[in-house]
């Protein structure tokens, strides 16, 4: 059978952003942060702007502006912030609260954002009850109610990744268990963190056999599966402009000899690759989804340049370049439309002054893609046994 309007559920990381807001001339006389933050100065500032952050509100809020039927599972305190969080997701539908979970322990998520003018961002972040989300937090009933299970930012979720990822392979078994299609999405941890220190290939080696979809990003996945080969390039200036087809190639067959029907790897400004599986057994767990375009998926190399926009902020680009995807995958679309999509969405959030609110509905991406939208180069190009081939 096929679903004609698929659940997706989204669920992992959720805080509240605190933005302080600056004057133009608020770094007057002063060189840097430290003046500014100087201790015992007071320092006057704007309103404050809150948004909400993290896997659950940027994937889940751009796949229920384009149209998608979307429940999302982050975790939550009973108190201000948490209700403040809530509130948020209310504002786009009430609905949308209603699969959140609220710890009446805890103290909620959040982050304060102190960028003034000319100066790099800091970012203070309290990581609440993600570090406390286990698998334990999702019903079997509500994994049985959804097709596509989405889980975003086990790095930055402590019980997510510790005894080598116990929490999340037992969830994503479970969700798979329950009838789902798994996918999964990462962040990049701190270095010097806990989570920076962990033990990723047992990790991935642990979870991605009961991941159907895995969409990190280039650096994430490189800093997870040769950390060495990362800080090499990472030393040398931007890792994704030195990447070429065959670093994309070999950390692809690493992804899908783990387990997974579907590698994608995310590349900024250079683009969205994705590669699947030849193993016409595995890539059968989208059969639901696809129907009789599940052939059309199978043992294939797609990279998708980026669309031409004019850029007005990258913050949660690569989880509404996710958003597109699966959006795509639950519609049965082929696999070059799937892509596709992929790479137009994350276009629409990066060019919107409004974050998740300028995306609009998934016909009207994919209508902008069919008349021509045009294309940024790209300097990444694929190579087949058959010689240079970039695929689009």
């Amino acid at each position: 059978m096929t679903f004609r309007n698929p659940l997706i559920t989204v669920a992992g990381h959720i805080c509240l952003d605190i933005i302080p807001t600056f004057s133009p001339d608020a770094m007057a006389g002063r060189t840097d942060l430290a003046d500014l933050l100087a201790p015992g100065t007071l320092t006057n500032t704007g309103p404050a702007l809150t948004a909400t952050g993290g896997a659950v509100t940027n994937t889940g809020l751009a796949l229920y502006q384009l149209g998608v039927n979307t429940r999302l599972m982050g975790k939550v305190g009973a108190d201000q912030f948490g209700q403040a969080t809530l509130d948020v997701l209310r504002s786009y539908d009430p609905a949308l609260a209603d699969g959140m979970i609220v710890d009446a322990d805890a103290a909620s998520s959040y982050t304060i954002v102190i960028n003034p003018p000319g100066v790099d961002r800091v970012f203070l972040h309290y990581p609440g009850p993600n570090d406390t989300f286990a698998a334990a937090d999702v019903s079997d009933e509500a994994l049985r109610a959804t097709q596509i299970f989405h889980f975003g930012y086990p790095p930055i979720m402590a019980r997510m990744f510790a005894h080598n990822g116990q929490e999340l392979v037992a969830l994503l078994q479970r969700a798979r268990q329950c009838g789902a299609v798994t996918s999964l999405d990462m962040a990049y941890p701190d270095p010097a963190s806990p989570a920076g220190q962990a033990d990723w290939p047992a990790i991935l080696a642990g979870a991605l056999p009961h991941a159907d979809i895995f969409l990190p990003s280039l650096e994430e996945t490189l800093f997870m599966l040769d950390r060495e080969h990362h800080d090499a390039l990472r030393d040398r200036g931007d890792i994704i402009m030195q990447a070429d087809g065959a670093l994309l190639r070999e950390l692809s067959d690493r992804i899908l000899a783990m387990g997974v029907a579907v590698a994608g790897l995310k590349l900024g400004e250079q683009g969205f690759y994705v590669r699947t599986t030849d193993d016409a057994a595995r890539l059968g767990a989208l059969a639901p989804l696809l129907g009789d375009q599940l052939d059309g998926w199978l043992n294939r190399e797609l990279l998708a340049p980026c669309f031409r926009i004019d850029v007005a902020g990258t913050t949660g680009a690569g989880d509404s370049t996710i958003a597109g995807f699966l959006a795509g995958l639950s519609r049965g679309l082929p696999l070059e439309e799937t892509v596709d999509l992929a790479a137009g969405v994350g276009a629409c959030r990066v060019e919107s002054l409004h974050g998740s609110r300028g995306i609009p509905a998934l016909e009207t991406v994919r209508t902008r893609i069919n008349a021509g939208w045009p294309r940024r180069s790209t300097q990444l190009s694929l190579h087949s046994r058959n010689g240079p081939r970039p695929l689009v």
